[in-house]
């Protein structure tokens, strides 16, 4: 059962058209067209669907409506340069409120990336880790190792549990 607190995401982000499906260089040429160059300097929000493929959205969109409100491996932010003969992806991270994806979840962005055909660093660029308070049920990003949550004071756990299916 989906995580209360995206219930209503989701609900607003299927009247909303998801993110474009990159599954190889000619997509990401088509996709990449369509963005001024301001739009370029700044970073796009990203999920990497069930199906394994990479989809992106224009800058503020929700990672839930780039999704189509459905379940991911990963989602977050990522930039893209121009590199020689080819685009390639200067930074990403799992940063995404929506899915809270664990930093592990970087072998399913590394796969989409290469699938895409674009390159890519050897890991997120910016990692965050993400945890749901036991107590009161709050999403927390942690800070410095400091696994306390903000809202409560409550000890946060170690591992990863801040999947939106529990």
């Amino acid at each position: 059962m989906p995580h209360p607190a995206l219930r209503p995401h989701r609900r607003a982000a299927r009247a909303r058209p998801s993110g474009t499906a990159v599954g190889g260089d000619e997509d990401f040429d088509g996709w990449v067209a369509g963005r001024s160059a301001a739009e370029l300097t700044e970073p796009f929000p990203f999920v990497v669907g069930t199906d394994g493929v990479l989809r992106l959205t224009p800058r503020r969109s929700e990672h839930v409506a780039c999704a189509g409100g459905d379940m991911v491996l990963s989602a977050g932010e990522i930039s893209f340069m121009r590199e020689a003969d080819r685009w390639t992806v200067s930074e990403v991270s799992n940063q995404s409120t929506g899915y809270c994806p664990d930093v592990t979840s970087w072998p399913a962005v590394a796969h989409a990336l290469d699938d895409a055909e674009l390159g890519r660093p050897s890991g997120f660029t910016h990692a965050v880790v993400f945890r749901r308070c036991p107590d009161c049920q709050e999403h927390n990003i942690v800070r410095e190792d400091d696994f306390v949550c903000v809202f409560c004071g409550s000890n946060l756990p170690e591992t990863w549990n801040a999947d939106p299916a529990v």
